[in-house]
Order: structure tokens, then sequence, then C-alpha cells
């Protein structure tokens, strides 16, 4: 991931003691060196102390964040006293950024309430927030309503804050590609290109038909065939994949790619079934499961909301995600259950990873067509799932958000395919089914289910459903 780039206002009142600004300062570059965060603040020299408290401060600050938006994440707002609620407002307005904002108040300590140590940013973060909201400004809280900067708590805080400017500033510039039409047996998998775009998602399109045909014009001795089989053979164990079936993949992996390529593409979602096995042959999955690896997130079945979930979180965690059926009641324990598809899961989630044949399409296209759907099993640890649907009757995107576990319980079948434990699980299939959620969902082999609600939530304005205990 890039270097993060945080613009910082330092709020300061002239009757509060000037010492606490500048220790401030001294806490704010500390922090941002350990986690490798680039400040943007005024020096001491331009203002006082670096802070921002008058009209005069507020419009050499937002100069100053305007010649740098092109790279700023976000905005800190520290407060090391009470703070002068219009100078935040007045920098950030004058600014022209559109970033999320987070405000953060030092605590006082209750032997240092004395003129020359006495803070009241208690009070002053009130007055920051209801200005913001005033002025339309979305912004994000710290768990602690105080906290000092160098607290590991608000350590957490600032992690998470990040979490969320990633996943904002990624999803409103995301561009994202589909390949071939939905499958006709999947209502499920429609939704609204305009909906998206109204977010800065952007969709590009591309033809089964352009796909083969290109495909089909490489040569089997083109030396790029011949790397592509050479990755795909050093990504997962392919001795049972014939060696027709590893040239075809190898083809659609190059066509893709250049696509994407030129076009820019974060991720793309793809028809893998059924055209894909009765004109070209092979399952696409192996060849999704590297993009997925490589941080290219790439859906089944043409579900674009779905990747949008899997590339929401990629940005909040890091990782790389996968698109999963909430597929099998596990026995008869209500809060566990079974994720599935057939599968092109990135192999962070298959420490077994091996390249096979897909059984149930296999029933109906010849299992013979469908070399390239992987087989593994996801090991016990943390999971996030998601997912993002994009609402036509009200007009709106909306999204679903939790945390569980994976787990190692016994579990005999083919695909890719996990255990998943997630507290009040059958309230969650309730909220899903009640409120018209599709059966897909993503995963991420993290716990970002927080920094991600607050992010589709405050900056995105997409309504969302965040499942607790």
């Amino acid at each position: 991931m890039s270097k993060t780039t945080l613009a910082v206002i330092i709020g300061n009142r002239d009757f509060f003691p000037d010492v606490l600004v500048g220790e401030a300062r001294k806490d704010i570059l500390k922090l941002f060196s350990e986690l490798d965060v680039e400040p943007v603040m005024l020096d001491e020299q331009t203002t006082k102390l670096g802070a921002v408290e008058t009209w005069e401060h507020a419009k050499k600050c937002g100069e100053l964040f305007a010649a740098n938006r092109s790279r700023i994440d976000g905005v800190l707002v520290c407060l090391p006293n009470f703070g002068d609620e219009r100078g935040v407002v007045d920098a950030l307005k004058l600014s022209g950024l559109n970033v999320p904002i987070l405000v953060q108040a030092y605590p006082d300590d209750l032997d240092q309430f004395s003129v020359e140590r006495r803070r009241d940013a208690y009070c002053g973060k009130i007055s920051v927030c209801n200005n913001l909201r005033q002025f339309g400004m979305p912004f994000s809280l710290t768990e602690n309503h105080t906290i000092p900067l160098l607290a590991d708590e608000f350590r957490a805080d600032l992690r998470s804050f990040i979490a969320q400017c990633r996943v904002v500033n990624g999803l409103r510039n995301a561009r994202i590609g589909a390949v071939g039409a939905r499958p006709n047996a999947f209502n499920t998998t429609r939704y609204s290109e305009k909906l998206l775009q109204a977010s800065g998602i952007t969709v590009s399109t591309m033809d089964l038909s352009d796909l083969f045909g290109q495909a089909e014009r490489i040569s089997d001795n083109d030396a790029r065939v011949k790397q592509k089989i050479s990755d795909i053979k050093g990504y997962a164990d392919a001795s049972r994949t014939p060696e027709p079936s590893l040239v075809r993949m190898s083809k659609l992996a190059i066509v893709l790619l250049d696509w994407m390529d030129h076009n820019d593409l974060h991720a793309s979602a793809i028809q893998c079934w059924s055209s894909m096995q009765k004109n070209y042959g092979v399952n696409v999955c192996t060849v999704m499961s590297m993009m997925s690896e490589r941080l290219m997130p790439s859906a089944c079945e043409v579900d674009i909301a779905g990747v949008v979930a899997m590339y929401a979180l990629q940005l909040a965690s890091g990782r790389p995600s996968a698109l999963v059926d909430w597929n099998n009641n596990y026995g008869n324990d209500p809060n566990k259950c079974v994720f599935f598809h057939c599968g092109n899961w990135a192999k962070s989630f298959l420490p077994d990873i091996a390249i096979g044949t897909a059984p149930i399409l296999g029933t109906t296209l010849g299992e013979e067509n469908t070399h390239g759907a992987l087989e593994g099993r996801t090991p016990a640890g943390p999971v996030t799932f998601a997912r993002v649907s994009t609402d036509d009757v009200n007009g709106c995107i909306r999204a679903y958000v939790g945390e569980g576990q994976f787990t190692n319980d016994p579990l005999s079948t083919f695909g890719t395919r996990a255990v998943v434990e997630v507290p009040q699980l059958q309230k969650l299939m309730r909220y899903i089914c009640k409120n018209g959620f599709e059966h897909h969902a993503a995963m991420s082999a993290s716990q970002c289910a927080g920094p991600l609600a607050e992010a589709l939530e405050t900056y995105l304005c997409w309504p969302v459903y965040r499942h607790k205990d």
C-alpha cells in the first residue's frame, strides 16, 4: 500500500496555554513517523506555533491544503485545548478538500486544572463537531471522547481512520471491469450502473466474444503464453490440468490483464459460466484467483456489486478478498455455516491450493470443460464479511458488514470452502433475506468491519447494517 498523507489542523484559542499546542505538534510528528504517515501542516513560522485560530490562519492553512490536495488522503483535527471552531471549518472550506476527517481532543488531567495547563478540549470538540455538521462536512470520531495522541487507543483510532481513507478515496475513484453478461438464471447479480457512478464508481464492459476472439488469435507458441503457463504452475498445483487447458487459461489471462491495464481498471467481474465452458472449454477461476491475489479483485457471475464489496474490503484491510456464497448450514449449529465457491478464491485463503475441475458445473457442461476451478480449504482465523447492493427501488446503495471466525471444523467437500462462525448468525440471515440482499458476500481474512462501515456510511452516505452480537 502507498504511504498515507494526512493534513493536520492543530486548533488553538488565545486565552489557553500555548505550551499545549507545542507539545501536541511534537506528539503528531512522533506518531506519524512511527506509523509512516506523511503530515501536511502549517509550520511554526507561518502561524503561531503552526496552529489555526484566526481567519488569517485559516486562509494560510486552506492555501497549504489546496496546494497539496491531490496527495492528501484525510484530515486530522487535533485539539490540545478548546480550539477555535471557526478556524477549523474555515480552513477546511477554503482548502476544497473532500476527504475523511478525524477529530481528536486531548483529555485534562485532574491535577492540572490551573490556568497554566487547563485544556477544555472536552468541550471544544463538541463545538468543532457542531460546526462541521453545520457546514455539511462529514467526520469521524475517536473511540473515547478525549484521548492523548500517543496513547495506544489513539494509535488504533488512527489506523482505523487510515483504513477509512483508503476505502473512501478508493471507491470514489474505482474503475471496475464487467466481462460478459450476467448469467441469465441470476437476477441476483443485477445492479445499477448509474447508482454506482453517482458514488464515483465507473464500470467498463467487455463482451465475451471479444475476450474469446482475442484469446484465439494468440499463438500457442507465443512467449507470453509460455510465461503465463509457468506463472500458473508456480501459483498452484496444476498436475491434474491438461496442457491444452493451461494454454487456453493463459490466453484468457493475457487478454484480461491487457484490457484491465489499458483501461486502468482496479477490479473485475466475469461471466464464469456457462458460455465460458461451452464456447471456450475451461473455467476462468484460476486466472481470477491470481488477479485477486495481486490485489485486483475478481468476482464470479458478473457480480459487479459483489466485487465492489471485495474491493472495499481489500482497501480496508490491505489484504486480498474473495466472493463467497452463504452456502450451507453446518449441522445443527445455528451460528456456523459453510462458505463455498467452485472456486476462485485468492491463494491467501488456500494454503492447500490446487487446480481441479468444477464437478457441479461439469454435470451439465462436461467436467472436461471445467479445468481451471480451484480446490482448497481456508483454515481457522479471523474473517470480515460484507455485501454491497444497489437498491434501484429506493435509489440508493446499501450494505451490511460483520465479523466472525473461520474454524477448523470438519468439512468434506470439493471447491474452495470454509466453515465460518458468526455470532447471532440466524439474526443476520433473517436480515439478509428480509432486506433482499444477494446470496453472494465478500470476505477478508481480517477484522475490519468498523472502519469499513464508517467509511461507507459516513462518507459515501450508504445505509449500512453493522452486524454485532
